[in-house]
């Protein structure tokens, strides 16, 4: 079983024709930034509200998001493993 984080659940509904999706497994966890950034290199924000202890290296994700200011790509929910 999987634990679904649900992130911004009603913007999810409203702008889900923006967001796009990633998934990988995490190599790093940025508290201090709210980031994560995955064996590719790509780095995510975490969501303010979202526990940031949920989230570990070696975690394999699955995340959609959208592209705010500057590139940044904001995580709007993510799949998590058990």
């Amino acid at each position: 079983m999987r634990i679904f984080a649900a992130v911004g659940g009603l913007f999810m509904l409203v702008s889900s024709a923006l967001a796009l999706d990633a998934e990988g497994t995490i190599k790093n966890v940025d508290t201090d930034k709210l980031t994560i950034t995955l064996e590719n290199g790509e780095t995510y924000r975490l969501p303010g509200e979202m526990d940031v202890t949920a989230v570990e290296t070696g975690m394999s994700v699955i995340l959609a998001y959208r592209e705010v200011d500057n590139g940044v790509r904001q995580i709007t929910d993510m799949l998590l493993p058990e």
